[in-house]
């Protein structure tokens, strides 16, 4: 095991973070993910499409839970210690996130022990850790704010060795049609993090003019050619579901996005929206002119009961992409987004698909990971291609 491009990717999700790595040059050796569906979906994509990951001998190329992986193969992992170039992933982010209830004894907060267990064993030379912004932000306790899980990462990893830096950054301004503030850690034993930062900023240009793409592109220039105006068709297996079709690529964004796709776009289905649900997603797009969140105390449509929707609109980037679907109204039709509209605007290339159930409700949220979930958890590819870059550069 020699290649210096060697790196492992925990709680992986369905693979956005390692697709940016792929698509910069790297090797994965395996990936740590609990859910099913999720893992699904990256097996699918980047194992049999792409045969991306060597996957050693002794680990079961299946879903794995962090604590059983190293309680099970702590022996294996330890004899990887300083052969692993760089250890990517950052926790599941549901109890930190400001967007959501922040519950301080969220159990999957807890998971921020077994990375810096396994970041301890395994001794990679770079890691690189993403998180909301919400992890650097102390839960309250008494009225008191305690200790950022953000800190708390730091400092255990600088009494492990490593120098580490840290900054917030919105992958809008890297090429992704998105409003996405998410917290950001370089740990190394190599060059100073520092220049990470510098090296991104610096290069996003030319990443950016090789690609053919401006560095802000609007929610229209990103999903303006999958209209369900375009036409839709059926699946006998979903035969109760509008299935959408390409229209003509508008954009450079576009048709980045649809290189190498299939005939039709994948994951693109319709939901099924009764006669009052489409009335008020009409007027509430009537009322306003500007991208906006709006909640039912505006009293702009009668009906409306939802307790907060964002109006998306032409010439804006969307704001953050969350797993709840009903969360954004389409700018130009009375509809919610699908998951391959959510998925472009993660940046997803049109070829990647996403497998498992479509959506899913009440406390089975807590524990399920259908596709819209998996998209909106996802670190962006197209970001992640720009982190692959300035991490190889570290190494190489």
């Amino acid at each position: 095991m020699k290649n210096d491009l060697l790196y492992i990717d925990l709680f992986a999700g369905c693979g956005g973070l390692s697709l940016g790595l792929h698509n910069s040059g790297w090797h994965g050796f395996f990936a740590v993910e609990k859910n099913q569906d999720a893992f699904k979906t990256l097996e699918h994509n980047l194992i049999q499409k792409k045969n991306h990951f060597t996957w050693p001998d002794w680990l079961e190329q299946a879903p794995n839970d962090i604590y059983d992986l190293i309680k099970n193969h702590r022996d294996e992992l330890s004899s990887l210690s300083g052969k692993i170039s760089l250890v990517v992933g950052g926790p599941p982010c549901q109890g930190f996130s400001m967007a959501g209830k922040r519950v301080k004894d969220d159990i999957r907060n807890k998971l921020v022990d077994a990375y810096i267990e396994f970041i301890n064993i395994v001794r990679p030379k770079i890691l690189f850790l993403e998180n909301v912004h919400g992890f650097t932000v102390g839960f309250e306790h008494n009225k008191k704010r305690g200790k950022p899980y953000s800190l708390i990462v730091k400092e255990s990893l600088e009494n492990m060795g490593y120098k580490v830096n840290s900054k917030i950054i919105d992958v809008s301004k890297y090429g992704v049609p998105q409003s996405r503030k998410r917290f950001i850690l370089v740990g190394t034993i190599l060059d100073n993090p520092t220049d990470f930062f510098e090296d991104l900023e610096n290069s996003k240009e030319n990443f950016l003019d090789e690609k053919n793409i401006q560095n802000i592109v609007t929610i229209e220039e990103a999903i303006g050619d999958l209209l369900k105006a375009n036409g839709t068709y059926k699946l006998e297996k979903m035969k109760n579901f509008d299935f959408g079709k390409y229209g003509r690529s508008t954009s450079n964004y576009q048709r980045l996005m649809r290189t190498g796709s299939s005939k039709y776009p994948d994951s693109h289905r319709f939901a099924n929206h009764n006669y009052d649900t489409v009335r008020i997603f009409r007027e509430l797009m009537e009322k306003t002119n500007r991208m906006t969140r709006v909640t039912p105390s505006m009293n702009l449509v009668e009906g409306f009961k939802k307790r907060g929707v964002t109006l998306l609109k032409k010439g804006y980037v969307c704001s953050t992409i969350t797993s709840i679907p009903d969360d954004f109204i389409h700018y130009s039709e009375p509809r919610i987004l699908t998951v391959r509209e959510m998925a472009r605007v993660q940046s997803f290339p049109d070829w990647f698909e996403f497998c498992g159930k479509y959506t899913t409700g009440g406390q089975l949220r807590k524990k399920d990971v259908p596709r819209y979930t998996q998209v909106a958890n996802a670190v962006p590819p197209l970001f992640a291609e720009q982190v692959g870059i300035i991490l190889k550069n570290m190494i190489q």
